[in-house]
């Protein structure tokens, strides 16, 4: 127990000479972001992901074979969007792949400007999802979502894609002491299910109430935030502003 504190005290204040420096507590900002986006895309939108492609890839084949309650156009229509956020986030990677510090503050500006449009058109509707809204709402947020995973993919921080959590929990049991693993990262991969599940949950408590565009609002000030201390950061020359490896 001692020995995840510590790990989970890393993750969140890093030390100095740290070879990831801040970027695992803004990822994990970004993994709290991904849960309240999920609340919205399966709650409100027609029970769709815009973050989890995994699941739409289910839900696509679902759908196809004739379930009730979901959409092959909605699951094809998110999958498409996501591709081209991660088409431009696979873009930016490239051009500032020397300096990760600088792609995090360009990748949250262009993700945070996307939601704000999300939030804005949520606001207009009244927070009512016609058709036109739920797929204006689903484009902009894949969009922002593949954006973030390309980011994140590129960042290289270990445990932290901020969006998929399936090699984080079987890495979790599989390297652990019972099963005669090392036990690495305990602490970051613990902090990273939690940072998805506390998005989720808030998420899906303000949906239930109808609140559609302050769901989107939080996930906007977490943007903003995580968007606001990357640009102060991208001045930066310190050694975890490489490239990892």
């Amino acid at each position: 127990m001692r020995a995840l504190l510590a790990d989970a005290a890393r993750t969140l204040v890093p030390p100095k000479d740290d070879r990831h420096g801040p970027l695992p507590p803004l990822l994990l900002v970004l993994t709290l972001a991904t849960g309240l986006v999920d609340a919205v895309s399966f709650l409100a939108l027609g029970h769709v992901f815009v973050a989890n492609m995994t699941g739409n890839v289910v839900f696509l084949a679902f759908a196809l074979a004739g379930a009730e309650g979901l959409s092959a156009t909605a699951s094809v229509v998110s999958m498409a969007a996501f591709l081209a956020g991660a088409l431009a986030g696979g873009r930016f990677g490239t051009r500032f792949a020397a300096h990760r510090g600088r792609l995090l503050a360009l990748g949250t500006a262009v993700q945070t400007v996307l939601v704000a449009a999300a939030l804005g058109t949520a606001i207009v509707a009244h927070d009512r999802v016609t058709t036109p809204v739920q797929y204006v709402l689903i484009v902009l947020l894949g969009l922002a979502m593949g954006l973030q995973n390309a980011v994140a993919r590129r960042l290289g921080v270990p445990d932290l894609t901020t969006t998929v959590l399936t090699l984080t929990l079987t890495g979790l049991a599989a390297d652990s002491a019972p099963a005669g693993g090392a036990a690495p990262r305990p602490g970051r991969r613990i902090l990273s299910v939690l940072a998805i599940f506390l998005g989720a949950f808030v998420g899906a408590w303000l949906l239930s109430k109808a609140e559609l565009a302050l769901t989107l609002g939080l996930m906007l000030a977490a943007l903003t935030v995580t968007g606001l201390v990357a640009r102060r950061l991208a001045s930066s020359g310190a050694a975890w502003t490489r490239p990892p490896g």
